[in-house]
């Protein structure tokens, strides 16, 4: 039987207490939470084969296109937040992924959503740096899901 971790994965973790793999993930929600760009870029590998399919953007192919999502969300005029739980951790050879949920608050325009994502994140090891290569995340609730890309492209929330 598979252990799920049930403690959340902030990005307010200190690096130095967390393995190599459990650091490159809590350095993800770090850029995420913090709208850091450059950070984020430092997470994802730079390279052709990195994909990243989710509720925002479809499925972008390269860091290139990868980057137009989180630029949007950056820029935009929410409060947000997201932690990672209920995740297993899966290592082979040069691979690590997660498999788990996403929880957070998506607030625009005074409206609240709370936000519930099935996730997955796949890193590999680069260079010696544990890099992520691809995301795959889904909003279960059409609602939900209708009412966050409403909200980050700019419109509202009900």
């Amino acid at each position: 039987m598979l252990d799920l971790v049930q403690t959340p994965v902030t990005g307010r973790e200190n690096p130095t207490h967390l393995t190599p793999q459990l650091a490159a993930l809590s350095a993800f929600y770090r850029a995420l939470n913090s709208r850091d760009l450059e950070l984020m870029s430092q997470n994802w590998l730079q390279s052709d084969q990195a994909a990243m399919d989710n509720p925002l953007g479809g499925i972008k192919r390269g860091w290139e296109e990868i980057q137009t999502v989180y630029q949007r969300l950056f820029a935009s005029p929410s409060q947000y937040w997201f932690e990672f739980y209920d995740y297993s951790l899966h290592e082979r050879d040069a691979i690590f992924y997660v498999v788990g949920r996403e929880r957070g608050e998506f607030t625009v325009a005074g409206a609240t959503l709370a936000m519930a994502i099935r996730t997955t994140r796949i890193f590999t090891l680069s260079q010696g740096e544990w890099r992520q290569v691809h995301h795959h995340g889904s909003i279960e609730d059409p609602d939900l899901l209708m009412r966050y890309q409403q909200a980050v492209r700019g419109g509202n929330t009900r």
